[in-house]
């Protein structure tokens, strides 16, 4: 995966660079799957994310990419609050079709 980098960095306002994903980007991937779900209009038995950037904004936006089938993904961007504000999770827009070698870009 040509558009992974294991990096630090990132500016305040600027997206990061595309990571590896981890327990807690698949953690809050769980935590939106219903969303997500229900935004698509299907029911995905598999909902693995793969690769993720993250932008700092008030809070922070989540770009994730999710494997959702054999050969299937779509990206997520997620929106995380402040402490302050519990840390809320809340699911901003889905893009799909998507294939494992699509860029994640702003969206």
């Amino acid at each position: 995966m040509s558009q992974v980098s294991n990096r630090p960095g990132q500016l305040c306002g600027g997206t990061g660079h595309v990571k590896h994903a981890n327990a807690e980007v698949q953690k809050i991937c769980d935590e939106v799957k219903p969303q997500v779900e229900k935004k698509a209009g299907k029911n995905f038995d598999v909902f693995k994310a793969t690769a993720f950037s993250s932008q700092s904004v008030a809070g922070t936006n989540y770009y994730i990419k999710v494997q959702v089938g054999e050969s299937d993904y779509m990206h997520i961007r997620v929106f995380r609050s402040l402490p302050s504000e519990g840390y809320k999770l809340s699911l901003h827009d889905i893009q799909t079709p998507k294939t494992l070698q699509d860029p994640i870009e702003f969206f």
